[in-house]
């Protein structure tokens, strides 16, 4: 069996070098963003990273752990049976995949008291499953990168 991810994406000795990379791709994805809702997201994005400057690091060190147990099944499903690469695999499972990770947000906005994050989360909610979707290729790369 293959190990259990909290092993190696939630080992201590690799934040560091992991928490920066989780943070470089949330900023690659927020950066490609086209259109109108890419406007949106990115204005968004800067009214939280005003909140405070390591308001964005914290979320992500106190939702990651969350994150990697809903990545959990996937991971051992594509370990399972592999065929192509992580990447492809959550692609080909985006919307359950998608869904998952977006339950773990979706759980913990409501206990922010900053009332920006608040209103950018609800002003994103709709188009976030495409979001998530968008970003599982850099995901899927990044959890393979960590994941040995």
């Amino acid at each position: 069996m293959v190990a259990a991810l909290r092993e190696s994406l939630l080992d201590e000795s690799k934040r560091d070098v992991l928490l920066p990379d989780v943070l470089a791709l949330i900023d690659a994805e927020v950066s490609d963003k086209k259109g109108a809702s890419g406007l949106a997201v990115k204005g968004g994005y800067g009214a939280v990273k005003k909140v405070g400057p390591s308001y964005i690091e914290k979320a992500v060190e106190t939702l990651w752990p969350d994150f990697v147990d809903q990545l959990e099944p996937f991971w051992q499903s594509y370990n399972a049976a592999p065929a192509g690469t992580f990447s492809d695999y959550l692609v080909a499972n985006s919307d359950q995949v998608s869904n998952a990770l977006l339950s773990v947000t979706d759980s913990r906005i409501e206990d922010t008291d900053k009332s920006v994050v608040k209103k950018f989360y609800g002003s994103l909610r709709g188009s976030a499953q495409k979001n998530v979707a968008e970003a599982l290729p850099r995901l899927g790369a990044l959890v393979t990168k960590y994941a040995a």
